[in-house]
């Protein structure tokens, strides 16, 4: 009875862990490390899972026409942060340190950063008016983005056609 008793907490502590969300910077490094092996550069996006936009970005970027070009360019790491209630539990531990850290704190989210695989911030979610683009959705915030996009990759004017197409909202008719 008493061993039963230790495997059965033992069995939920295991449980629990296995849930724990990693800690950011691990999630961080372990961009790093593909991106230095890959030779590519780390897309950092900061989300949330109550946050509308931040799963329009995460759709538009893993859609069959734009997921193939953003995984060529680029090892993509999430962290969520900015959680509420019960949902707090899978926020990533350091996440909302990270992003202060990135100047990401009062941003809104999305919030994303290019890195380099030396860790060196090549391009952030900010456009030239210190506004955040978050999931760029407007024919400028799109532009801004795309102009990112060409900076830190090898995309060439085709593929970056394909990215805006799926970026840029349509206009209600």
């Amino acid at each position: 009875m008493k061993y039963s008793k230790i495997i059965l907490v033992l069995t939920l502590l295991l449980f629990q862990i296995g849930f724990a969300q990693e800690k950011a910077d691990v999630v961080l490094n372990k961009a790093l490390s593909e991106a230095k092996k890959e030779n590519k550069n780390v897309l950092l996006v900061f989300h949330a899972s109550w946050c509308q936009w931040c799963k329009l970005m995460e759709k538009n970027m893993n859609l069959p026409e734009t997921k193939p070009l953003f995984d060529k360019n680029y090892v993509t790491a999430y962290l969520d942060v900015q959680e509420r209630g019960e949902k707090k539990v899978l926020e990533n531990p350091g996440g909302v340190e990270m992003m202060s850290r990135y100047k990401g704190k009062d941003a809104g989210l999305p919030f994303w950063l290019i890195l380099d695989p030396k860790g060196e911030v090549l391009a952030d979610s900010f456009n030239d008016k210190g506004e955040n683009l978050g999931s760029p959705a407007t024919p400028e915030e799109v532009d801004v983005f795309l102009a990112k996009l060409e900076k830190t990759t090898k995309l060439n004017k085709e593929e970056l056609s394909t990215i805006q197409k799926v970026f840029v909202k349509k206009k209600a008719q």
